[in-house]
């Protein structure tokens, strides 16, 4: 068994990248992945979100890249530009050593810039399946020397309808290309498209209940319907999560509850498929950087959220099936950092409380104000942090990385941060961005040119009791 990334066979400018952002240990995909994937196999991965699945193939594919080629070099499909622009962070920083430059094209932003973006360079382009396909179509993105495709979440492109156009986008690469699929569950839809477009691969299988379990610290709450509501303010006061998700199981139940809570002064946003999707894209933009600490979500609209600072997760609903449990509950304990997960259970669910144990293995303690559960360990993961590019191109702005003394030791949260540089400056919260809170010190990005504004504002202030100092990195 691995013991670092290292006995991995991982080049030195790889492990620099990872040593920067504090990984230490492979999770149990990457141990068995990148081994695969670096020998020219082919592999599939059967696993959720949370597992490190971006790192297992993420990796591997900053080995095969040749950055004086100025050419793309690698592939990754994936269903939504949420996950799209998650998985193009992570890979930004496992490149940040070697010179790779990762392009990011999805729906919903002008291609205008994305093919500029493409025309400067590009070895590694993650994508959205449409914009893909339509940049194709254009001629802005040729694939005659991609030797590396990745297929994410492969079963929601399936239940999203998009596998006609992977097959089209897979038909128009080397057929020398190796090849990586990643999914949650196997339908036989997939099975049969990596039967056509696979060559002999490594399967990977790892369960769902070790993957999510193992931070998380469980707990139900009998409650009647009609208290649900007060209980849930109640639970949220005494917990005060520093970011929680409720799931409920209805687009309407979740409208409801948002304004619930909202009416009772809570800083609250709701995310369901009934939005649109720049309501959507605000909603997780808001969350992600930590301006609002409470989302109220239905299960489908919150696939592909993957936010490592959640500390709660609050089952307003009890799910529907013990997978949707464990998916939910996976949401939180990341980073190496405990979680909680709280499910409110009325006198008809039961019975679903009880599959649920079965499948995990294990009794879900009662919730009392504050009480203690230990969580289920399982192994030791890596931690997860997403570190920008010293300097990068976004869009048409170039951001740049500040480093700033204090952390969590000093009680800092990236809200506080955020907070901090748009109160002293008066930019735009979604101008602050890839904000990481390490124990003594912290990362943020802003727009270049308004970097000296910032640091001028910044250095020197107090903010929770101590004096900052912030400076550009490089």
């Amino acid at each position: 068994m691995a013991k670092s990334f290292a006995d991995l066979g991982l080049s030195a400018p790889t492990l620099k990248a990872l040593a920067d952002v504090g990984y230490e240990s492979p999770s149990p995909i990457q141990e068995e992945a990148i081994p695969s994937l670096l020998a020219g196999r082919d592999v599939i991965g059967q696993a959720q979100t949370g597992t490190g699945k971006t790192a297992a193939f993420g990796l591997p594919i900053m080995e095969y890249i040749d950055p004086s080629e100025s050419t793309v070099q690698a592939l990754v499909l994936t269903p939504t530009r949420e996950l799209c622009i998650q998985v193009t962070q992570a890979l930004r920083t496992y490149g940040s050593h070697g010179g790779i430059d990762v392009v990011a094209v999805f729906g919903g932003a002008p291609i205008r810039t994305q093919q500029a973006q493409l025309r400067a360079g590009g070895h590694v382009v993650v994508g959205t399946v449409g914009r893909v396909l339509d940049l194709i179509s254009r001629r802005s993105l040729v694939l005659h020397d991609c030797r590396f495709v990745v297929l994410d979440e492969a079963d929601e492109m399936l239940d999203l309808g998009f596998l006609e156009d992977v097959e089209k986008i897979l038909s128009l690469t080397p057929s020398s290309r190796q090849t990586a699929l990643f999914s949650a569950t196997m339908p036989p839809p997939i099975r049969t498209l990596a039967d056509k477009y696979m060559y002999d691969p490594t399967i990977i299988q790892v369960e769902a209940a070790t993957l999510t379990i193992d931070t998380v610290a469980q707990f139900q709450l009998p409650v009647e319907t009609r208290a649900k509501p007060d209980k849930l303010v109640e639970v949220l006061k005494a917990e005060a999560p520093e970011q929680a998700i409720v799931f409920v199981r209805t687009k309407v139940r979740c409208d409801q509850l948002f304004r619930t809570l909202r009416d009772r002064g809570m800083n609250v946003r709701a995310l369901h498929g009934d939005m649109s999707q720049g309501s959507r894209d605000g909603v997780m933009l808001a969350f992600k950087g930590g301006r609002v600490p409470i989302l109220v979500a239905t299960d489908v609209a919150a696939r592909g959220l993957d936010i490592s600072t959640v500390t709660h997760v609050i089952n307003y609903d009890v799910p529907t099936s013990p997978d949707t449990y464990v998916h939910r509950i996976g949401r939180t304990g990341r980073v190496g950092r405990s979680g909680r997960a709280i499910t409110f259970v009325e006198d008809r669910q039961q019975r679903e409380l009880e599959a649920i144990e079965r499948h995990i293995g294990t009794a879900v303690a009662q919730w009392e104000q504050g009480a203690t559960a230990p969580p289920t360990p399982v192994r030791e993961r890596p931690r997860r942090h997403s570190k920008p590019h010293i300097k990068r191109q976004d869009a048409d702005e170039t951001y740049v990385k500040l480093v700033l003394g204090g952390g969590k030791a000093a009680g800092l949260r990236v809200a506080d941060i955020v907070s901090a540089v748009t109160s002293s400056t008066g930019l735009d919260g979604e101008a602050v961005r890839d904000v990481v809170v390490l124990e003594r010190f912290s990362f943020l990005s802003v727009p270049e040119g308004e970097s000296g504004r910032v640091i001028t504002a910044l250095d020197g202030k107090e903010l929770g009791g101590r004096e900052l100092s912030l400076e550009r990195v490089g």
